[in-house]
């Protein structure tokens, strides 16, 4: 017969129990002596954490699963103890003293962690005089994993890690998004649907049942005060809720209100605390967070992290700019925005307006202007090249050209040359709209670099946009008697390597090119300029491997010429490009159209293909552009492959209709886009691979499907490949039959105006400034607090305080800049080096 199973005091279970009980015991021994012990002695103490984490793991096997997990954690924790610094052990023996206690084992509780220390969060004090080593010693701390903050194991901080949270100072930074006022407490009668409020009660009911066909477990429930009844829903984390909740408990709930299907007002899922008094829970922060992290749960971990933490984060702006700029040091700021007083005005906080925010964003904008102000100043002082315009070329060219330049042509030229003349790199930025003649301008400068015997290079993110480059460029370059060539990865090897030699010999003396352009193998006599043509398609470091094609490696650097037709609202060029002078043109040629653009819904696809068919029946031609190539299984979108064919076949048959997609290699894009040229094709469809560098006159109809797929930017930008001509233009954009405000807004803005700058600060605005340009590539420091529209008078002070300071003190060699520095290295992280060029 079979034995009986073993009962939990039997001898087997009782040897398991024992050994880990053995094991905890081993670990907390060391633990207790460093929380018992003066910092000085606790930084020298040596814990054998390898050989107690192997004693651990190797008891995993014998564990139920939730103590198995808890050990896990354990052990994992004592596998990094080495990399704390000395100063940060004592936290983290605190925080595994307690997961340890957690288990409930006997031989534990009995030898219970010791009180925490009252110097263990000491009060944040302004600490603006701190040595560099100081510093940096706190900024190192700061830089540990987020799982070293009390209440965050692995599995936490992984979760973390995918919001982007990786550091003990990412949490302190992850400032709520919106803050609750919870200082009324209603009654239930006063509770109106619709709203969020809270309320005081007992609770009166708690049950289970199941729904549906799935018998979907819930767990309902109900609270009461002398004026009624308020239901309670749970549909997740049923065990997790009806343990933790019983009849008869009084507690404070807050929720949005809504009608139950019993005629009875409920909150779903509320948050309910058991310990707030009639008073209410004060003003309380509210994060985003990982998907399966309570609201609660999330609020009480970033609030020990500042409780621990804050007081380390260095203060080090100079006193007399914390005095001017009337904030407060960064520890208190952080605590006022992260646990704001009772008596705090909450549309201040909402708003990011209260001293705690500003502090936080003047701190962020000043080390952000600081660091673009030392670029500004080290390009002024670099040695260069002093080129001088002969006119032998560039009047040659001026009197042949069959158009007369515009104002601003004629302007943004003379800036340049005065640059070009200057013995110092120049770092220009043109920002001019779709057709301002950003090409040409960019040849007169090329014309100076080879007046004064150098050569000039032409970048460009595409194959088909430094083709389309290289068939104006080298138009002119033939007719002035000199040499250009176009250089791509997909050119044969024979070819290139031909090419390659004639750069280096000098033979060549305007090249035009994709990336290929900074491979290896490609070597100049002499670069005297560099453009970049829709420079935010790079990424910094190419941008940097440009600026190094001297010729040489002792010779001075190229001028650089950034070109962008995404027009940049002041306020962020003014940030991404700080160090850059920027000129703009303003002004289109004579004879472009006015695009007019057009918003239908999906149900008005017939009024679009009608539309469309009367432009190609008249002799015109037009695009039809959908955001992916081919079909998708994540997104329901139509795509430019499938219905090319079916539109091929159904709606425009008898028409001529072609493909162009990104996929493509380059000789059939670029036989494609003859054809299109030349009218053996009357509709194009495509993906955006058309946004920049095609320019077909007849041209005059756009449709951009799932238009509000796309950024406003990128739709301009697109819209500008129609209207090149002297025809009427129309551009339409199809959105789907219900979109969000945000969508809709922002496809009507496309309606009313085709002012490229207009409708950029209206994308920035919408979007925000982390998403516009994607500023990860453009080697600044990430935004943690600021933003640029709801900041900008921040902004312009900032950069005012860092300018008069290094007028002060322009080297940071001062003494009183030493603090300065080392967290102006910290904040850049290695990327000052590279902010020049862009």
């Amino acid at each position: 017969m079979a034995s009986p199973p073993a009962h939990p005091r039997t001898p087997a279970l009782a040897a398991e129990r024992d050994s880990l009980a053995g094991f905890l015991e081993a670990v907390a021994a060391p633990l207790d002596f460093l929380l018992r012990s003066p910092a000085a002695t606790a930084a020298r103490v040596g814990v054998p954490s390898a050989a107690l984490a192997a004693r651990g793991r190797a008891l995993l096997g014998q564990l139920p699963e939730r103590e198995r997990e808890r050990v896990a954690e354990i052990c994992a924790t004592l596998e990094i103890f080495e990399r704390h610094p000395p100063p940060n052990r004592s936290a983290w023996a605190r925080e595994l003293r307690e997961r340890i206690a957690q288990l409930g084992l006997p031989a534990v509780l009995n030898s219970a962690p010791p009180p925490r220390p009252l110097e263990r969060v000491p009060p944040p004090a302004p600490t603006y005089h701190r040595t560099s080593g100081e510093l940096t010693a706190q900024l190192e701390a700061l830089a540990q994993s987020v799982q070293f903050v009390r209440g965050v194991g692995p599995q936490r901080a992984e979760q973390f890690r995918k919001l982007g949270l990786r550091s003990i100072e990412d949490l302190l930074y992850h400032l709520p998004f919106r803050y609750e006022d919870r200082r009324a407490v209603r009654t239930v009668r006063e509770l109106r649907v619709g709203e969020e409020a809270s309320v005081m009660g007992e609770i009166a009911h708690l049950s289970e049942r199941y729904v549906g066909r799935s018998q979907r477990r819930i767990l309902e429930g109900a609270i009461k005060d002398d004026t009624g009844f308020l239901a309670l829903t749970w549909y997740h984390q049923v065990a997790y809720f009806k343990n933790r909740y019983q009849v008869g408990q009084r507690c404070l709930v807050h929720g949005k209100v809504e009608m139950g299907a019993t005629g009875l007002k409920r909150m779903v899922h509320p948050e309910i605390d058991l310990d707030a008094d009639a008073g209410g829970q004060g003003v309380l922060p509210v994060y985003n967070k990982p998907t399966a992290m309570s609201v609660g749960v999330m609020r009480k971990i970033v609030q020990q992290a500042v409780g621990e933490w804050s007081g380390r984060v260095p203060s080090a702006l100079p006193e007399s700019v914390v005095t001017r700029a009337g904030i407060t040091d960064l520890g208190r700021a952080l605590q006022r925005v992260h646990a704001p007083a009772r008596e705090s005005d909450v549309a201040q906080l909402n708003a990011f307006a209260s001293l705690g925010h500003r502090s936080l964003v003047f701190d962020e904008l000043f080390y952000l202007q600081l660091g673009l102000a030392l670029k500004r100043r080290s390009v002024a002082i670099e040695a260069g090249r002093a080129l001088r315009r002969t006119g032998e070329l560039t009047d040659r060219l001026a009197r042949s050209l069959p158009f007369a330049l515009t104002n601003a042509q004629q302007r943004v030229i003379e800036e340049i040359y005065a640059d070009l003349a200057a013995p110092h790199p120049m770092h220009r930025l043109i920002q001019g709209d779709v057709g301002s003649g950003k090409t040409i301008v960019a040849l007169f400068a090329a014309l100076v670099a080879i007046e004064n015997g150098l050569q000039a290079a032409f970048m460009a993110p595409t194959e088909l946009l430094a083709e389309q480059h290289f068939s104006t460029v080298g138009r002119w370059a033939d007719d002035l008697g000199l040499r250009a060539a176009l250089l791509t990865g997909e050119q044969p090897r024979a070819q290139r390597r031909k090419l390659e030699a004639q750069l280096a010999s000098g033979e060549i003396q305007i090249v035009v090119g994709t990336h290929a352009l900074i491979q290896d193998g490609v070597r100049f006599k002499a670069v005297g300029l560099g453009v970049i043509d829709e420079q935010h398609r790079f990424g910094v470091m190419q941008r940097a491997a440009l600026r190094g094609l001297s010729g040489s490696a002792s010779g001075p650097p190229p001028d650089i010429l950034l070109l962008s037709a995404t027009p940049i609202p002041r306020t962020l060029a003014m940030t991404l490009y700080g160090d850059l002078d920027v000129s703009l043109l303003d002004e289109l040629p004579p004879g472009r159209q006015t695009i007019r653009t057009l918003v239908f819904r999906e149900s008005d696809r017939q009024k679009v293909y009608a539309l469309t068919k009367r432009e190609l029946d008249a002799g015109r031609q037009g695009y039809v552009v959908y955001p992916l190539i081919d079909p998708s299984d994540k997104a329901e979108l139509r795509d430019a492959t499938t219905m090319a064919n079916e539109l091929a076949r159904t709606v425009f048959a008898g028409y001529r209709v072609g493909l162009i997609h990104g996929r493509m290699k380059g000789s059939e894009k670029d036989q494609v886009m003859r054809r299109f040229k030349a009218g053996d094709l009357q509709l194009l469809v495509s993906t955006t691979v058309i946004e920049v560098g095609i320019d077909v006159p007849n041209a005059t109809v756009m449709v951009v499907e799932h238009a509000e797929r796309f950024g406003l930017a990128q739709l301009h930008q697109l819209r500008g490949r129609v209207g090149r001509g002297s025809g009427a233009s129309t551009c339409i954009l199809v959105g789907p039959a219900y979109a969000g405000d945000d969508a809709y807004r922002r496809l009507k803005a496309m309606e009313r105006t085709t002012d490229g700058f207009k409708i950029a600060e209206i994308d920035l605005e919408i979007r925000g400034p982390g998403d516009f340009l994607g500023t990860r590539q453009s080697g600044l420091p990430d935004f943690r607090v600021a933003n640029l529209i709801r900041d900008s008078r921040l902004l312009d002070e900032a950069r005012r305080a860092a300018d008069a300071w290094l007028a002060r003190d322009p080297t940071l060699s001062a003494p009183e800049s030493a603090a300065l520095k080392t967290v102006l290295r910290h904040r850049w992280a290695g990327r000052l080096e590279l902010a020049e060029i862009g």
